[in-house]
């Protein structure tokens, strides 16, 4: 075979190759303006960190800045880092402004979520808001999850790509959680809305839950079984947290007998009663039901940039899930 022939072969070959692999989507390759929404988090006062939380793991690799306005969580080959609120909420209002690492992340997850398996290991609740490095390249997804009463085996994820660079700076994360429903914002524009109605009440989450806020290596969990692990050569990995906000119900319970039993009925510092009406500050209507100027703007979110839903995932589910219909 002459030499230019074998050149041309080769040219041809690598052509094919680009044209018929598929692009891998980039956060850095978008450029989609996002509709107007109403911006809940002007709404809502911020939180100090040393008010509102405490050391959850890893303190050394957690800092305060700012006289702890901001707060910084670190993941390296020791150890990963985490906040817990010092409060339990009954419903509420949760936001931070978070900017993500920068570089080669996969493996790394950053997971700002609501939870009370401390309470209640064996059926409890949790809501999350998980940001997953990339297993192939330097980018981000977005993974919302929600279940309750222990139904971590159903599974109930939706993943996003995001229309921006979750690196270069600060954006908001949020989570409404009320009797009506579950709702997941990004810079204040919903791309999820999860109702509280119907035949899946029952696997609504209910109980009181903490506030956390950790970097972890999900190495195993997040990237097909470890196939992109963490790679500590880039380590630290440091997310920078602020604009803190949590707003609702705070809770507090006892148990009458042994205060390392199973909780008591929880007892809400805005439960209704027939003398006094809910002081909720999120079962109002700004949080009731999405406007038409949310909806509409969810409906962009979910048609740009989501690519997995579990009521897609015919191959997970012989029968989808009710809410799924």
């Amino acid at each position: 075979m002459s030499e230019k022939m074998a050149l041309f072969q080769e040219n041809l070959l690598l052509f094919l190759m680009m044209i018929l692999t598929p692009k891998l989507v980039s956060s850095h390759d978008r450029h989609y303006s996002p509709p107007s929404a109403s911006r809940l988090t002007d709404l809502f006062p911020h939180v100090l960190f040393d008010h509102g939380f405490s050391t959850f793991f890893g303190g050394s690799n957690v800092k305060l800045l700012n006289n702890a306005s901001m707060a910084t969580l670190s993941l390296d080959k020791s150890s990963g880092s985490g906040l817990v609120s010092k409060n339990k909420y009954h419903y509420g209002f949760f936001s931070a402004a978070i900017k993500l690492p920068a570089g080669l992340s996969s493996g790394v997850v950053l997971a700002f979520y609501l939870s009370n398996a401390d309470s209640y290991p064996h059926n409890h609740d949790e809501i999350d808001i998980e940001l997953l490095g990339h297993d192939k390249r330097n980018d981000w997804v977005l993974q919302t999850n929600i279940y309750a009463n222990g139904s971590i085996n159903t599974g109930r994820e939706e993943k996003f790509y995001f229309w921006f660079d979750p690196t270069a700076q600060h954006h908001y994360y949020s989570i409404i959680w009320n009797s009506h429903h579950t709702v997941f914002l990004v810079d204040n524009i919903p791309v999820r809305e999860y109702p509280r109605r119907g035949a899946f009440s029952s696997v609504y989450p209910s109980k009181p839950m903490s506030v956390y806020m950790t970097i972890w290596d999900g190495s195993d969990w997040a990237t097909h079984g470890g196939k992109y692990p963490v790679n500590y050569k880039y380590a630290p990995f440091t997310v920078s947290l602020a604009e803190s906000e949590m707003t609702g119900c705070i809770s507090s319970s006892t148990s009458k007998n042994n205060p390392t039993t199973q909780p008591s009925e929880p007892v809400s510092s805005c439960s209704k009663s027939s003398a006094s009406p809910s002081s909720d500050p999120v079962d109002g209507p700004d949080f009731v039901t999405l406007s038409k100027q949310q909806s509409m703007a969810m409906d962009w979110a979910r048609s740009k940039v989501m690519f997995y839903s579990y009521c897609k995932d015919a191959s997970r589910f012989k029968v989808l899930p009710p809410e799924c219909k």
